[in-house]
């Protein structure tokens, strides 16, 4: 009997695991499919993807997109993100902060995470400019092709860093192998700086910054970035800063962190190579609003 409860037991839990592999794999997708492509796609037996796509539609967490079977992430899960949103001062504390930036500095200013083993955009507020610089939000990213890659990491050894990256994730969207040595000491540079900053390998009209959201043990649990002109940006470049500082402190503060007083050296931070892969495009049509 007890044998056959921790087959039970195992089974739901096996059932479990798959049904947020099929909300994971919708949600970085982001298009609706039919229960087999799903299978397929995540190497699942049909059989149990059909099941528990049947059990989220009756949960709602998912809905049927058209009339031939596609689904899609459910509205529910709208109201499960609210009910998050709402409870959770880092995201509502970040969304203030990004408002704030963007109105000081004009650019696009981010909120990034880690997301396992890549980089998201968490939240976005777009700048009031003409020329608007765009990202995806949700969208996984190499952790070495960002500069908030460098702060995220930051409070990793050398060989979880290592054990983390995928190691195809080191060669850059221009084809150049980053050896992980070099990733490692800019990962170590940013740590001391308390930010990074870097030139787009690829896209050439682009600048980024990031500044590090420190928790209360002192580990970065998620960056304020700015995203601009690449002139601008480098125009700027203590402005910018010492607004995403600013902003940065005063979250890490909330958090109970207890931040160490940094100056920044405008002559002397640490430009980065690479690409700066927030970037999703170059809008050049006016604003709507006024």
């Amino acid at each position: 009997m007890a044998e056959a409860g921790i087959d039970t037991v195992s089974r739901r839990t096996r059932g479990l695991d798959r049904a947020f592999e099929i909300l994971e794999f919708l949600r970085v997708k982001r298009q609706p499919m039919r229960p087999n492509e799903i299978a397929a796609e995540i190497g699942a037996p049909r059989s149990s993807v059909y099941e528990l796509v049947n059990l989220l539609l009756s949960h709602g967490m998912l809905d049927y997109h058209g009339g031939d079977g596609r689904v899609n992430l459910g509205r529910r899960l709208y109201f499960l993100g609210t009910a998050y949103a709402e409870q959770f001062d880092l995201m509502r504390e970040c969304d203030r902060m990004l408002v704030r930036l963007a109105e000081e500095t004009r650019e696009t200013a981010q909120m990034c995470l880690l997301e396992g083993r890549k980089y998201t955009v968490a939240m976005m507020r777009e700048g009031i400019r003409p020329f608007r610089i765009s990202s995806n939000v949700g969208e996984l990213v190499s952790i070495p092709w960002t500069a908030s890659g460098r702060l995220l990491v930051s409070h990793l050894s050398d060989q979880e860093i290592i054990d983390l990256i995928p190691p195809e994730d080191f060669v850059l969207p221009s084809g150049r192998q980053m050896k992980p040595a070099e990733f490692i000491a800019q990962v170590r540079q940013a740590s001391r700086d308390g930010f990074f900053t870097f030139n787009s390998e690829v896209e050439n009209f682009t600048h980024c910054f990031a500044v590090p959201v420190h928790q209360a043990d002192g580990a970065c649990i998620a960056t304020l970035c700015l995203v601009t002109p690449r002139e601008d940006g480098v125009r700027n470049r203590t402005k910018y800063l010492e607004s995403l500082l600013g902003a940065a402190n005063e979250i890490s503060e909330k958090l109970g962190y207890q931040r160490v007083q940094r100056s920044v050296d405008v002559g002397g931070a640490r430009q980065g190579l690479g690409q700066c892969p927030v970037v999703e495009s170059l809008d050049l049509r006016p604003p709507s609003h006024p």
